[in-house]
């Protein structure tokens, strides 16, 4: 019983990690061309519409970490339902 409740925990762990990690994929490559555009018109004098092109850049960075991650989900099921014990065969 007590296996149980560990392993429902260790689950409720790895999906919040995961959960937590999709999240950060999907903001950081946002913020970091953001910051990057911000420096760009500060500090060069670039002008403003330099954000555009940023924001349409760090949305494809964002979908494209968040893919990885979705993939790497996919193999890992994909992994586990594969496998099937010496006494498992359901």
């Amino acid at each position: 019983m007590n296996e149980d409740k560990n392993k429902k925990r260790r689950e409720i762990m790895q999906n919040l990690v995961l959960f937590t990690q999709l999240g950060l994929s999907l903001i950081m490559p946002l913020l970091m061309c953001a910051g990057g555009c911000y420096l760009l018109c500060s500090r060069l004098g670039a002008p403003e519409w330099i954000y555009i092109p940023g924001f349409i850049l760090g949305l494809g960075g964002s979908f494209s970490t968040a893919y990885g991650v979705y993939r790497s989900v996919m193999k890992k099921q994909k992994r586990q339902k594969k496998y099937t014990g010496f006494n498992d065969h359901s």
